[in-house]
């Protein structure tokens, strides 16, 4: 494992629910770790003790909140884009050039792959070892992050077209960090979304790979986190900030099957930059 590489696991009254941290531990994590909170948590004493004050990172979360844009006015502030936006700071005050941001609820880190004509998973035994290839992917390509797949994003088995493309212009979820390369979550809520599609636009890598995957409890049946804000607001209005930072490319439409809901919906024709096969590339001298 990258001696100047941790993780940073979000949190926000759950200290005595990190599922995480149990999941990273049993899919092979040796390295180092982070629980990062902010100070406006009525519950840091809890997790001071539970996991005691060197591994316990707080942050002012007000004197982060006037560093980027929210995209709103409001003053509620029960949403995870303070604590991204405030570990670039946290590594540098530890001495760590990479970082990995995870929520605190996921329940698998898996391998998927094809077996005759189904999309198969298995759980991850090195983790250790996948961490370090994403960092490696991160430098070979230059992105200014890459992520895990999420299961949301292979829906469809075999056919899923995701999966066959291996790499997607995007991250959600999981973010692989460079504190050399430097960049801001933006929106109060929907920080992923916003970020990926306003970055992309200016020429910005941020990749998923689509053969690992992360698994997480399913929002609103896990309390405490973000969960009060998305059951206040509703979907609408969480995609509608990504509306709202790229409206050339992104729109509000409805989304499942039997129970339909409001959602984001990213048009990448328009989206971000293509690189074109050097097939297409124009042959002989130019005349004139």
């Amino acid at each position: 494992m990258n001696e100047k590489f941790a993780v940073f696991i979000l949190s926000h009254g759950r200290p005595n629910n990190i599922i995480t941290l149990n999941t990273l531990k049993k899919c092979g994590y040796t390295g180092e770790w982070y629980i990062v909170i902010d100070n406006e948590d009525d519950t840091a004493e809890e997790y001071y003790k539970n996991f005691g004050r060197e591994r316990v990172i707080m942050f002012d979360k007000l004197a982060v909140a006037q560093t980027f844009d929210t995209a709103d006015t409001f003053e509620d502030r029960r949403t995870i884009v303070y604590a991204r936006n405030a570990c670039f700071e946290i590594a540098k005050k530890l001495g760590i050039k990479y970082f990995l941001e995870l929520d605190d609820d996921y329940t698998g880190f898996m391998h998927r792959y094809i077996d005759g004509d189904k999309l198969r998973s298995i759980s991850t035994k090195n983790l250790d070892k996948v961490f370090d290839m994403m960092i490696k992917f991160m430098n070979d390509t230059g992105a200014i992050t890459v992520a895990f797949a999420q299961g949301g994003d292979l829906i469809g088995g075999v056919s899923n077209k995701n999966f066959h493309k291996k790499v997607l212009r995007k991250a959600m979820n999981s973010f692989f960090c460079d504190v050399d390369k430097p960049f801001q979550f933006l929106g109060r809520v929907n920080e992923d979304v916003n970020t990926y599609t306003l970055l992309g636009q200016q020429g910005k890598l941020i990749m998923s790979i689509s053969e690992f995957m992360l698994n997480q409890k399913q929002t609103q049946s896990n309390a405490g986190g973000m969960t009060s804000t998305y059951l206040d607001n509703g979907t609408y209005v969480k995609s509608f900030y990504s509306v709202m930072y790229s409206p050339s490319c992104v729109r509000v439409a409805t989304m499942g099957d039997k129970h339909m809901r409001l959602h984001h919906q990213v048009n990448w024709d328009t989206c971000t930059p293509k690189i074109l096969n050097e097939k297409y590339k124009k042959g002989g001298e130019r005349s004139g």
